[in-house]
């Protein structure tokens, strides 16, 4: 693993705006970044993203078998009790799941660290999917990187495949509305784009928000138009959902929702310890505990607390011996925290480097990569390419 320096497309931006990648500069700061790549060997993602990835999702079934017969773990989870039936109704009704994102710590020698799941609501998808194998191709035509590059990365043709499974075997029946928030250009760019990959499977999109969703006297969801919902996709948080008000009529609304309810258990950081209690010592798991349990006190040296709804880095705290606590603000923490050992991101040229390992219908199919210049990445920390060679 290598971060190599590299010039710019020259037109990428343009490319960018063309293909309706808007959000690829933050606050007139980078977010996609193309003047490095992240070098790997095929063992390297083989043996340490790709198979630990799809060996830590089963284990999160597993998880969330033992959870949703659990009143004491739905409670540490902070979900709310009118939606534990709906969620086991999710699960012993298989309700099929299209994608997520498990977050590692990795330094191309060590075994990768899970860091957390971003199983409900990832973004950084379509950067990961499409514009990073964009720049792939553009970057060999031009001769900034070599002649037969590969990358790690088969992502659209997965969704496209999912979407048409799902819709083959009637896991979504009729038209399929995809919802973003409003005044969100990055969750609405993600949606656009699996609207996309959905109707080059076949399937009848409507794309809406989340703020034009009615409910009709039936308690039914219906979209601008009137017309009833059958099958939801939504990039909103089920732990928003389970909340607001919108989320009252959420189990007797009939609707398919994708992500289905029994993926809030593996959004929760909650399944951080849930994960080292069943597996403790496994190479790819950190010592997590609940925050509030006895045996947190188990964890000795650094580490980080962790609010159990937390997106983006919000409300991280790392704590580390001798040093001053770094802290991101944001509005979590009330629903309780978790705790976990400290294994720092590795350091590229001053960089803290995130590897992301897209699922899609549970399978390992991809990766993005993140890095900041603090140990914490958030929304804005940038994005950068990887090839395979």
């Amino acid at each position: 693993m290598q971060r190599i320096s590299l010039e710019q497309r020259d037109d990428w931006k343009t490319q960018a705006e063309n293909l309706g990648f808007n959000f690829h500069t933050i606050d007139d700061a980078p977010y996609w970044d193309e003047s490095a790549c992240y070098r790997f060997s095929l063992e390297q993602i083989e043996n340490d993203i790709e198979d630990p990835s799809e060996e830590i999702e089963n284990l999160c079934f597993e998880v969330v078998q033992r959870a949703i017969n659990s009143e004491e773990i739905l409670t540490k989870l902070a979900i709310p009790t009118d939606f534990w039936d709906y969620i086991r109704a999710s699960w012993f009704n298989q309700e099929k799941n299209l994608y997520g994102r498990l977050d590692f710590s990795y330094d191309g020698q060590s075994p990768a660290k899970l860091l957390e799941y971003n199983a409900d609501t990832p973004t950084s998808l379509y950067e990961s999917s499409v514009f990073q194998w964009l720049w792939l191709e553009q970057a060999m035509e031009l001769d900034l990187i070599p002649k037969g590059c590969d990358q790690y990365n088969s992502i659209h043709e997965q969704l496209v495949e999912a979407f048409q499974n799902m819709h083959r075997n009637k896991d979504i029946d009729g038209k399929l509305h995809l919802a973003a928030c409003q005044d969100t250009p990055e969750d609405e760019g993600t949606v656009r784009y699996l609207e996309e990959c959905a109707t080059q499977a076949g399937l009848d999109t409507r794309f809406l928000f989340m703020e034009e969703i009615g409910v009709d006297a039936n308690g039914h969801f219906t979209d601008l138009d009137d017309m009833g919902i059958r099958t939801l996709f939504k990039l909103y948080p089920w732990e928003w959902i389970m909340t607001d008000d919108f989320g009252k009529a959420v189990p007797q609304s009939g609707v398919t929702f994708i992500e289905p309810a029994w993926k809030s258990i593996l959004s929760n950081k909650g399944l951080l310890p849930l994960l080292w209690e069943m597996f403790e010592g496994h190479p790819n798991l950190l010592p997590s505990y609940f925050a509030n349990d006895p045996s947190a006190a188990n964890l000795e040296g650094d580490y980080v607390k962790k609010p159990l709804f937390s997106r983006e880095g919000s409300n991280i705290e790392m704590i580390r011996q001798g040093e001053q606590p770094l802290k991101v603000a944001g509005p979590y923490g009330e629903e309780g925290h978790v705790v976990q050992a400290l294994h720092p991101l590795p350091v590229f040229e001053g960089n803290h480097t995130v590897i992301g390992s897209w699922l899609v219908a549970s399978k390992p199919c991809g990766m993005g990569i993140r890095e900041d210049n603090s140990p914490i990445t958030k929304d804005s920390s940038r994005f950068l390419p990887h090839v395979i060679y």
